[in-house]
């Protein structure tokens, strides 16, 4: 799609949604700087490329990106919500988890803590075997989809995030919005998310985050997740795309938005 605006002289924006070089060099000898040259070349010939966060738009800055602008992310509301907790008849507290089991998400981190009740995975992914091996005390429950994991995820009494890597982590409204505090690593993603906010707890030590999330008000998550609206997020997103139209001299439908995203 990139190649086909740049040939027509069509206006376009992408989206850097994933850590690509972090990823890519967790499974290979390429250099993480390599990746990023070719990523700034991917996103060099767009009007505007946008990102989730501040922290992220500032990273890439100081990489050499340019034309960067914001798009924050919203949640559902109406589908992630408290009224939907059912009892999983696991010992409490439960620390629940949810995402790709795969290695950039640094779940060993979060299941190698000593931690009281019971740890929940919910998600499927190349890692899972080997972790279900090493952690058989751990509850695998694989993925889930829609109101089904919407009801899991109310059910949790802290919402554990142990990525280093993610630009964001939308699944952590989804959890606020749910009224399940956050424990999570001081890093992007998490800051952006949760920040000085009372609705969760950023620390090096994450056994430390998790008991201090215990003490958080559920009724305050939910609250300041309704203000991550998805109208919001999709008020940016039309914001740039009508710039990107009107800025190239055509009709608003006729820019075009090429967004990376990671595998799976």
């Amino acid at each position: 799609m990139r190649a086909y605006c740049r040939r027509h002289g069509r206006p376009f924006t992408t989206s850097y949604t994933t850590r690509f070089p972090e990823y890519i060099s967790v499974r290979s000898p390429i250099p993480q700087e390599w990746i990023y040259a070719a990523l700034r070349w991917f996103h060099s010939g767009a009007t505007v490329t946008m990102v989730a966060t501040p922290s992220l738009m500032s990273e890439l800055s100081g990489r050499g990106f340019s034309n960067l602008g914001m798009w924050t992310r919203g949640v559902d509301v109406e589908l992630f919500r408290p009224d939907r907790a059912i009892d999983l008849g696991f010992p409490r507290p439960i620390f629940m988890t949810v995402g790709r089991v795969a290695v950039e998400k640094n779940l060993e981190a979060f299941l190698s803590l000593d931690l009281p009740g019971t740890k929940v995975v919910i998600g499927g992914g190349p890692q899972e075997a080997i972790l279900r091996r090493d952690f058989p005390d751990a509850k695998f429950l694989g993925p889930l989809d829609n109101g089904i994991l919407a009801a899991h995820l109310a059910a949790a009494d802290v919402f554990v995030f142990p990525s280093r890597t993610d630009t964001f982590g939308i699944v952590q409204l989804e959890a606020l919005a749910s009224g399940v505090p956050v424990a999570a690593y001081p890093v992007t993603g998490p800051k952006d998310v949760i920040g000085d906010n009372p609705v969760g707890v950023l620390d090096e030590d994450l056994g430390r985050a998790c008991m201090g999330a215990l003490q958080i008000s559920r009724d305050g998550c939910r609250q300041f997740a309704l203000d991550c609206s998805w109208e919001n997020s999709a008020r940016q997103f039309l914001g740039h795309v009508r710039k990107v139209a009107f800025g190239g001299g055509r009709e608003p439908e006729m820019a075009m938005t090429v967004t990376e995203t990671a595998p799976g």
